[in-house]
């Protein structure tokens, strides 16, 4: 056989037992170097491509897709910085647990360390943030070789969804010609039909014994609370809320936890404990006698200082695979069990603990005084936490939240109410950054075939713009709503507000820009809602609107700190009086 020959059978190989293992989406960012790669994602004739030109955007995009269908989502790029591009996403994927499959084109080892364009050391690039590398073997075509590639795709796609979920890389060295010729005999002919390498998973899950030694350290504990961070198991709701029911004990759930919506009970679900418990007064009325948490740590650094106050009090962390969360530094018990599993083993024993009903009633009191605050109508100006709440109002069931960092998630946090409506909440909170959000949003769009929401302010709209461009080229719905206050608004929050010398400069970063021009450019809907009601009506224009929108809401940074500050005022007020 000739190198052409070599090539096509080898990556046709590779491409095919992607798809074999599940694989079903693409995304490509244009090169020379990975021609083979992308043409033969391209010609397959059951693989969706999406061609995302910037490898930053296309990596959070596939991000996205993956949060979205929870399968893994392929990723190809050509040599050198472009590589280097898809550095933020990966990171994102290995502490938000998201399985992505990185294939990078490479220089043959001949053209490597010589001055050679595009040529950059690729071998191991991404060091410790996936969770596998392989340095791919110059194409052949040896019955032995195209093995070797069936392999190779079967496994990478296996470590990427093994345990916890993150991204692998595979290293392509190619040499020229890099054009595979498909009209070979036999290129797409199917080999097997099923997966290189079968698996079948297992489920954590604890014996009979492992359960009633927790019960026996547990049994004579009465104030105990449950807690859910974010996690995407959509079962956990019904198994944990049934356990809570059955013991008697409140569920602090985060936005992120999937918890708060649903069609599950929501009596024992406390959704506004960011709010009282940045109260040190009211945190010591409320010490618990043990606490289970689910999923990561929550958002809300008020429950921080609650957890770390209260490093005495036994804690508990399940985990599905074995990890490690626990940013409090509290000794901690880590129980390895399906979470839903876990919650509906506990259900099932006849000897169970019986929660003080005084303590359950006490959070239940003081969550809903922190309702009917948060809740409290006001005809002014639209501030941050409205938008939040106006939002939530009116986001259809049966759809997807995309939610951005910093204020975006605190402000779900707190405005964020039950609801019987089934919805997906979405972020990028494994390393919490800013950049990549509409990508992701958008990429999260790309795979729904119902409503997608993204959430976000005006620092990580400037941060990626650019993914604009894959909801204008493929025509994708997304309702952005774009919160601008001018700047960093969480900094108001924080102790660096005190510095007004250097505030403005190094943590209000002013933008002062005209985002409408920036939405038009890309052929996006732009409308500006200057009220709570005036934000309900654009988003549910926006939801029959195809393509996508773009919702801004102009706002205060000092109107909004001081808004929210009264908010948090009149709560802890009124339950340090009751």
């Amino acid at each position: 056989m000739n190198y052409t020959e070599n090539l096509t059978y080898y990556v046709t190989s590779f491409i095919s037992e992607l798809y074999q293992n599940g694989v079903t989406d693409i995304v490509i960012s244009p090169g020379s170097r990975s021609t083979p790669l992308a043409l033969t994602a391209t010609e397959h004739p059951e693989l969706k491509e999406w061609v995302v030109i910037d490898e930053r955007s296309a990596a959070f995009f596939a991000l996205g897709m993956a949060k979205q269908s929870k399968r893994p989502v392929t990723l190809i790029c050509s040599s050198g910085t472009a590589t280097a591009n898809y550095f933020p996403a990966i990171i994102e994927a290995r502490y938000s647990r998201v399985p992505l499959i990185i294939l990078t084109a490479d220089r043959p080892h001949e053209l490597r360390d010589v001055g050679a364009p595009q040529a950059i050391d690729q071998v191991k690039l991404y060091g410790e943030h996936v969770k596998w590398f392989e340095e791919m073997a110059l194409p052949e075509a040896s019955p032995s070789m195209l093995a070797y590639a069936r392999s190779k795709a079967s496994r990478a796609v296996y470590m990427a969804q093994e345990g916890n979920a993150g991204a692998v890389h595979l290293n392509f060295p190619f040499r020229e010609p890099l054009v595979p010729d498909f009209s070979l005999e036999g290129v797409w002919e199917k080999k097997n039909t099923s997966p290189f390498h079968e698996t079948i998973p297992g489920n954590n899950r604890l014996h009979e014994e492992q359960l009633n030694l927790l019960l026996e350290k547990l049994q004579s504990k009465e104030n105990g609370i449950f807690v859910c961070g974010p996690q995407v198991d959509e079962e956990l709701g019904d198994a944990i809320t049934q356990l809570a029911e059955k013991w008697n004990v409140p569920i602090l759930a985060d936005p992120l936890s999937q918890i708060r919506a649903g069609n599950h009970e929501k009596d024992l679900i406390i959704e506004g404990y960011d709010a009282f418990l940045r109260n040190q007064s009211i945190r010591e009325q409320l010490i618990p006698d043990f606490v289970i948490r689910f999923g990561a740590m929550p958002v809300s650094k008020a429950y921080l200082f609650y957890i770390k106050e209260n490093e005495e009090v036994p804690q508990f962390i399940v985990e599905d695979h074995i990890g490690y969360r626990e940013p409090a530094g509290n000794q901690t018990e880590i129980i390895v069990a399906n979470s839903t599993q876990f919650c509906r083993d506990l259900s099932t024993f006849s000897h169970t603990i019986h929660g003080n009903q005084k303590w359950v009633e006490q959070w239940i009191s003081y969550n809903q005084i922190a309702k009917k605050h948060l809740l409290q109508r006001s005809q002014s100006e639209i501030t941050e936490g409205e938008a939040v709440r106006g939002l939530m109002d009116v986001i259809p069931d049966k759809s997807s939240l995309y939610v951005g960092n910093s204020m975006a998630i605190r402000d779900l946090d707190t405005f964020f109410m039950t609801t019987d409506k089934k919805l997906t909440i979405l972020g990028n909170r494994g390393a919490n950054g800013i950049d990549g959000m509409i990508s992701s949003g958008v990429g999260a769009a790309a795979a729904s075939d119902q409503a997608v929401t993204l959430l976000l302010g005006d620092l990580s709209f400037f941060h990626d713009m650019n993914g604009l461009l894959a909801a204008k080229h493929y025509g994708i719905n997304i309702t952005i709503v774009l919160i601008n206050n001018n700047g960093g608004g969480i900094f108001s929050f924080l102790p660096q507000a005190t510095s007004t010398k250097h505030f403005e400069a190094l943590f209000g970063t002013p933008l002062d820009i005209d985002f409408q021009q920036a939405i038009n450019m890309y052929g996006g809907e732009y409308r500006l809602a200057k009220t709570e009601g005036q934000l309900k009506e654009e988003l549910a224009e926006s939801y029959q609107h195809n393509g996508f929108s773009v919702i801004e809401v102009k706002t205060d940074r000092e109107t909004n700190r001081k808004w929210h500050q009264e908010k948090w005022q009149a709560i802890e007020q009124e339950i340090l009086t009751k």
